[in-house]
């Protein structure tokens, strides 16, 4: 189970929320508390953010455990966003580690980071998931892991029509649906970024939904698996539901599968 945060904000360093918290992002990939499988985050790490006047999300993934990477810290202290997804991965097992499965995964204008799983997805719904795809997207598949199908799920409904939060509770819904004809567990913590808009799902089927928490001050607005600590005060995010962050405001999105 990978460890995720989100954020949006004012701009501010990548280093205020990846490895300055007490219970930053790189704690907790070699000492989570919240994980209920795995004990690492030691499959690789990446990050997403914006640079200015550039509408289209910059990704920095690497496959060593975060600790290791000997650029980070220098990274870290020049990188400046007002939005950010980030994750440290512990790879569900039998899926490869490699870049093209590393989160972020990237999309027009999104990012992506999940938190989860699909029970033997290759076998259960990678094959109908790709099915509901256009051409265009299915040819940007470039790994094997249920994240990246999602993602591309999600950009799927948004060429229908939906906005970014009514596309992800449309893909969860189709999951939903696929997942209680095949009777099996489905596992969907997301964070999704498009450069204005943080939004946050916290949702399960079959299976007990994974820790997600929200810190909101009068300007900033983050999101994480297991609270970063300090003084900012973590509340959890109820189970079953999606949120929508646009700097500090933080309100509940369309209705999820239940």
């Amino acid at each position: 189970m990978c460890r995720l945060l989100g954020y949006v904000g004012p701009p501010c360093r990548l280093q205020r929320w990846l490895s300055a918290p007490d219970h930053s992002l790189v704690v907790q990939s070699y000492a989570p508390k919240e994980m209920t499988a795995g004990l690492l985050n030691a499959d690789g790490f990446g990050v997403a953010w914006y640079g200015p006047d550039d509408p289209l999300p910059v990704a920095y993934r690497s496959l060593l455990p975060i600790w290791s990477d000997l650029n980070l810290p220098h990274l870290e202290r020049y990188v400046v966003s007002a939005t950010y997804v980030m994750s440290v991965r512990s790879a569900t097992p039998g899926q490869a580690v490699n870049l093209s499965n590393c989160p972020p995964f990237l999309g027009d204008r999104l990012a992506l980071v999940h938190n989860g799983f699909i029970e033997n997805f290759a076998q259960t719904l990678a094959r109908p998931l790709r099915d509901r795809l256009s051409d265009r997207l299915y040819a940007q598949i470039q790994g094997t892991t249920d994240s990246e199908h999602l993602m591309g799920l999600i950009r799927q409904e948004m060429q229908g029509g939906q906005d970014l939060p009514g596309a992800i509770a449309q893909a969860l819904g189709w999951v939903a649906v696929q997942a209680a004809q095949r009777q099996i567990k489905v596992s969907a913590n997301l964070l999704v970024i498009d450069g204005e808009q943080l939004v946050a799902a916290r949702w399960a089927w079959g299976t007990a939904a994974p820790s997600l928490y929200v810190s909101q001050t009068e300007n900033s607005l983050a999101v994480a698996s297991e609270p970063l600590g300090g003084d900012r005060p973590w509340q959890t995010v109820p189970a079953g539901t999606l949120w929508v962050a646009t700097g500090a405001d933080w309100r509940e999105g369309p209705a999820l599968p239940r």
